[in-house]
């Protein structure tokens, strides 16, 4: 597990590009500034590729999110995953649940004891409600975004359990 590097932008987007609907399609255009914008923004490698991502935001970023928007009015002040992808030849080996470890400890260092996320609920993501679900996340609550096409479920977790 490292920080991204622009030298990872393009894969990465790629990553995330395959993940939709689970996550929303950014390009190589979206990606960068998203990055450049985050708290935290982790990869992890698998053979010198990078093929996991992790982009936090802290409380006050400089980021037009509707469900930042919403935990930012909503929660107290929190560590806000904005993504989180696993490529297919990594998962169910503990790389999602270490990049969240790695998350709980960032947000403890920054004074924060929550950290906030979304999982999408239509279209579902069972798999991914159910992996936050074990790390103990709970819903506080739902929305739709994107013009009412997408429906969430808000999520949060105190940094220490």
């Amino acid at each position: 597990m490292r920080p991204v590097v622009g030298a990872d932008l393009e894969l990465l987007a790629a990553l995330n590009d395959a993940a939709v609907p689970n996550v929303n399609a950014l390009g190589l255009d979206g990606l960068a500034p998203l990055v450049e914008r985050s708290e935290l923004a982790l990869t992890v490698e698998d053979c010198g590729v990078p093929a996991a991502l992790l982009v936090a935001f802290a409380p006050g970023a400089d980021y037009a999110s509707e469900n930042y928007a919403w935990f930012s009015v909503h929660q107290p002040p929190s560590l806000y995953v904005d993504r989180i992808v696993v490529g297919e030849a990594l998962r169910g080996r503990g790389i999602g649940a270490a990049l969240y470890e790695s998350v709980f400890d960032h947000a403890t260092g920054l004074g924060l004891g929550l950290v906030t996320c979304e999982v999408n609920l239509d279209p579902p993501n069972p798999r991914s409600l159910a992996f936050h679900e074990r790390l103990g996340f709970t819903q506080v609550g739902t929305q739709r975004t994107t013009g009412g096409t997408v429906e969430v479920a808000l999520l949060a977790r105190a940094t220490s359990t």
